[in-house]
């Protein structure tokens, strides 16, 4: 037999009189897991596992605290479902703060994933899959909304100086092996450039990194993130690689030839793409090359206002 009483209302304690009245600057939770819906390569919408940092700020002094479930409800029901974009961010930081019924006015959420795009390979026409780090940090206050897309690109770095010592081996070398041939025959110079002595010193190559955050304009509503990757690899000329048969191996030695890069070269191509895009307010680059000669990593760093 079911009482015909009502359940009581369950207490909620979050409304209480803060202990000390003060207002915070945030309060929330970090690696709330879920999927995100975001776009494929070719604009399709696909789920990848992802973390998302959200909060509020407790701009009600005397108020005890925020309804956290609330935010998590929020992030659950839309971000596995609904497209990333700037829009969506704006629409779910607006709910997040009306969420919380009076006491916040300010709103940010973190986002991070991988995400794979198809790299196809330099000469041999195959291609794989590339993993790339992205974050998009977004916020929205009595000010407005600001949303920064960050992301990881990574790439090959040949020393300038050492190549330059290199060739000078080289020659050396050369100079000694045919010291008593005055005119040495295009077949004689052909096989000694192909031989172990035709390659007397070897200049120094790392992996290196490119760590780049924009905030971007206002009317930017898709997240720029493989146009930006795209004009980037372009750039440097000499992006990881997937797919690699021994043809792409040669052109990939071919690039790291063409595009000898110190860590400040660069930096300033990173910065002349992102500098020039109309998607981007403001940018912070930091590329990294982690040295093979040294026990040290070699950094440059350049930031700057778009327009």
């Amino acid at each position: 037999m079911t009482s015909s009483n009502p359940s009581p209302a369950l207490p909620d304690v979050a409304y209480d009189r803060a202990a000390a009245a003060r207002s915070l600057d945030w309060v929330g939770m970090r690696r709330v897991a879920l999927p995100l819906c975001v776009a494929d390569e070719g604009g399709q919408p696909q789920r990848v596992p992802a973390w998302a940092d959200i909060g509020v700020d407790l701009a009600s002094a005397e108020t005890r605290g925020i309804h956290m479930s609330r935010l998590y409800l929020l992030l659950q029901d839309r971000l596995p479902v609904e497209p990333l974009t700037a829009s969506s961010l704006r629409a779910l930081l607006r709910d997040c703060i009306d969420s919380q019924s009076g006491i916040a006015t300010t709103a940010r959420l973190g986002l991070r994933w991988e995400q794979l795009l198809k790299r196809r390979a330099l000469a041999s026409g195959n291609a794989g899959w590339k993993s790339y780090p992205v974050e998009v940090d977004a916020t929205l206050s009595p000010s407005g909304a600001e949303i920064v897309l960050a992301f990881g690109v990574e790439y090959s770095s040949t020393c300038p100086a050492s190549a330059a010592l290199s060739r000078r081996a080289n020659a050396d070398a050369f100079e000694a092996d045919f010291a008593d041939d005055q005119a040495p025959s295009r077949v004689d110079v052909h096989a000694w450039l192909g031989s172990g002595r035709g390659m007397a010193a070897t200049p120094h190559a790392q992996r290196s990194r490119a760590d780049v955050r924009v905030t971007l304009r206002n009317d930017v509503d898709a997240l720029p993130l493989l146009e930006l990757v795209d004009a980037i690899e372009a750039a440097l000329g000499t992006p990881v690689q997937t797919a690699v048969k021994r043809e792409d191996e040669q052109a990939f030695a071919r690039a790291n030839a063409e595009n000898l890069m110190f860590c400040e070269d660069a930096a300033r191509r990173v910065a002349a793409v992102v500098s020039t895009s109309p998607r981007v307010a403001r940018f912070d680059v930091t590329v990294s090359h982690f040295e093979s000669l040294h026990a040290h990593d070699a950094v440059a760093r350049v930031t700057g206002v778009v327009g």
